[in-house]
């Protein structure tokens, strides 16, 4: 029986001197590995899988082949500055997956939180921030600076567009185009995709209790309401439900603002 704690390289990879390794680190056939590269105990590079730049993977992280990992930013404006990508533990990120490092114009970093599934052929940006147990289906494609909340899902074909937010336990559906930030908690569809409600299966999963989920709802209605603007709904809804921490967090993240608008339903028919 191999030795948990033993580091495996397989003759035919290129680990690069100064590239630091942690124990039980297992790289497979064909993989490439740069000198400034730094592997977390038990991470697992399965094959052809190269890694580059200023990168930290986490321990126990598995990465499938032809992912490629920490290469510069896909950023006409780069021009070779210091920039980082972290990943975090116990993450697994399938065939084909690209993720960048940062950029002068995003912080320098881009950050990867723990246990996240990116699935094949699923793209990372530069600058991004992803939070923790975020899931991408296949060909999720995040622009530069976005912001993933923790638990959030994309799915297949997902596309969100540079410095648009994506709030903690939101869900976007498949083949969307999401140009707009995503309260947490929401689920949006479509292209160019629209609030289409909460993430009520999400929520049930995950534990939250009915009294829970039955705030939320009643407080979404009276968010996405036709009265008023958004900002007077904001603090009508701040003020009926400020002992229910989840309704304050989407509170905060419409509060906060950023670069592009909140995501809003569609019109009811018929509406001005």
């Amino acid at each position: 029986m191999s030795d948990p704690l033993e580091t495996r390289i397989h003759p035919s990879a290129v680990v690069e001197d100064g590239a630091a390794i942690g124990a039980g680190v297992e790289i497979g056939p064909f993989c490439h590995v740069g000198p400034q590269v730094r592997l977390g105990d038990g991470v697992r590079l399965v094959s052809h899988v190269a890694v580059a730049g200023r990168t930290t993977i986490g321990p126990r992280t598995r990465i499938y082949p032809f992912a490629s990992i920490g290469h510069p930013p896909q950023d006409l404006k780069f021009r070779g500055e210091d920039s980082t990508l972290t990943i975090g533990a116990d993450c697994q990120i399938r065939e084909g997956v690209t993720m960048n490092p940062g950029t002068a114009g995003g912080g320098l970093a881009t950050v990867v939180g723990d246990s996240c599934a990116f699935l094949a052929n699923s793209h990372v940006g530069h600058d991004c921030r992803v939070g923790h147990h975020v899931v991408f289906s296949n060909n999720v494609m995040l622009a530069g600076h976005c912001q993933v909340g923790d638990y959030a899902i994309l799915g297949g074909g997902a596309a969100v567009i540079q410095f648009a937010r994506v709030g903690a336990h939101a869900f976007v559906g498949g083949l969307s185009g999401l140009e707009n930030d995503l309260i947490p908690y929401g689920m949006a569809v479509g292209n160019r995709a629209h609030l289409s409600g909460l993430n009520i299966i999400g929520l049930q999963r995950r534990g939250f209790s009915r009294e829970e989920i039955h705030a939320l709802r009643k407080a979404y209605r009276l968010l996405f309401a036709l009265e008023g603007t958004l900002m007077e709904r904001v603090e009508d809804v701040a003020a009926e439900f400020d002992q229910h921490p989840i309704v304050q967090e989407i509170l905060a993240f419409i509060r906060e603002g950023g670069k592009r608008s909140v995501c809003t339903p569609r019109e009811a028919p018929g509406t001005a």
